[in-house]
C-alpha cells in the first residue's frame, strides 16, 4: 500500500497539472458568452460604424454575440477606464483609438496606466483626416479658415470630440502653425458635432473622413481639404494641406483592438487571430472602402511599436506647440 507522504506528493502533482489545465481548458473553450465590445464615442461617429461592422462579423465568426456598448465622454477616458475594471477573459475588449492609447495620457492625467492597466491586441484600421465645414458658411479653403480665425480671433468655432482626440489635437495644432485662433466646442463623439455643424452652431470640424461621407454626398457639408498624408480614392480631387503650404499639417488616426490589463497571451492571441481574419472578409473589405477606412492588422508587437512611435510623435508636438486640453 502506497505510503501517506507518496500520496500527498501525487495529489499535489495531480493539483498541480489541474492547475495548469484549467486556464488552458479556458481558453480553449472560449467564447463562452455573449462578448462586450466596449466603443468610446457616441453613435453614427467613425468609431462606433468601425466597430458595429467588426461586431456583425466577429459574432458569425465566433459563434457568440459581440454587442456594442457605447461608453462615451471624457474623450475615451470612461471607456477606457471601464475596460480596465472588467476580467481579463477575453470577454470584453475595448475599440481604442490613437487618441486613447498614445495622446490622451500624455495631456491629462487618466485613472488608469496605459500601459499596464489596457492591453494592446491588434491594429484594426486607419482612417483619413479631413477638414469639413458648414456648406452655406465662408470657408471654402483651408486658407480661407486660416485668414477668418486670424482677422477675428476666437469668433469662429472648431468643433472636437474632447481633449486628446486626434480631433483636438488637429485644431489646436492647425492654430499653432498658421496663427488662427478658434473657439473649441467639445462633443461625445462625431455625429452630434456634424448636427451642429450642418445646422450652423459651429462653423467647421478636423476629423475622420468615413462619418462625414454621407452629409457630402447629401450637401450637408463642405469637404475643403485632407489633413491626412495623401488623397483617398474617395475624394481624389480636394486639396492635401501638407503639399498645398502646411507642411508641418499631417494628422493620422486609427483605431485598434485592446483589452483590459494582464490578459492571457493565449487570449491575447486567439484575438489577434480573430480581428485579422474578420477584417480579411471580403465584405468588411467592402465596407472599409465605401467608407474610406484603410485596413492595417498585423501583430501585437506590430501594434505596441505603433502606439510607442504615436506616443513620442505627438508628445513631442503636443509639447512644442504647448498644447492643452482645452
Amino acid at each position: 500500500m502506497p505510503k501517506p507522504c507518496l500520496l500527498r506528493r501525487a495529489a499535489l502533482g495531480l493539483a498541480a497539472v489541474l492547475g495548469w489545465a484549467a486556464p488552458a481548458a479556458a481558453q480553449d473553450d472560449f467564447p463562452r458568452r455573449e462578448i462586450r465590445f466596449l466603443n468610446a464615442f457616441a453613435p453614427g461617429g467613425t468609431s462606433d460604424l468601425l466597430g458595429r461592422i467588426l461586431a456583425d462579423q466577429l459574432s458569425q465568426q465566433m459563434g457568440q454575440k459581440v454587442v456594442v456598448e457605447n461608453r462615451t465622454g471624457a474623450a475615451g477616458v470612461i471607456a477606457a477606464q471601464e475596460t480596465t475594471r472588467s476580467a481579463p477573459d477575453g470577454h470584453t475588449i475595448l475599440l481604442g483609438s490613437m487618441g486613447i492609447m498614445a495622446i490622451t495620457p500624455q495631456m491629462q492625467q487618466v485613472p488608469y496606466n496605459v500601459d499596464t492597466d489596457l492591453t494592446p491586441v491588434v491594429n484594426v484600421a486607419s482612417v483619413y483626416n479631413i477638414l469639413v465645414a458648414n456648406p452655406n458658411g465662408p470657408v471654402r479653403t483651408w486658407q480661407d479658415l486660416a485668414r477668418l480665425g486670424k482677422e477675428n480671433p476666437r469668433r469662429f468655432s472648431c468643433a472636437t470630440v474632447g481633449p486628446g482626440s486626434s480631433q483636438q489635437l488637429s485644431c489646436v495644432l492647425f492654430m499653432s502653425l498658421t496663427g488662427a485662433q478658434f473657439e473649441q466646442v467639445p462633443y461625445r463623439g462625431g455625429a452630434p458635432a456634424i448636427l451642429d455643424i450642418m445646422s450652423g452652431r459651429v462653423e467647421f470640424m478636423f476629423g475622420n473622413m468615413p462619418e462625414y461621407m454621407a452629409q457630402i454626398r447629401g450637401g450637408g457639408l463642405r469637404p475643403i481639404a485632407y489633413g491626412a498624408q495623401e488623397a483617398s480614392p474617395l475624394l481624389p480631387e480636394l486639396p492635401v494641406m501638407s503639399r498645398d503650404g502646411l507642411p508641418d499639417f499631417v494628422i493620422h488616426n486609427w483605431f485598434g483592438i485592446v483589452g483590459p490589463g494582464r490578459m492571457a497571451p493565449a487570449l491575447v492571441a486567439r484575438w489577434n487571430e480573430e480581428v485579422n481574419r474578420a477584417t480579411q472578409a471580403p465584405e468588411v473589405q467592402r465596407r472599409f472602402v465605401e467608407n474610406g477606412l484603410q485596413r492595417l492588422g498585423g501583430t501585437q508587437a506590430e501594434f505596441i511599436r505603433q502606439i510607442a512611435a504615436d506616443r513620442a510623435q505627438w508628445g513631442k508636438v503636443i509639447r512644442e506647440h504647448n498644447i492643452r486640453p482645452e
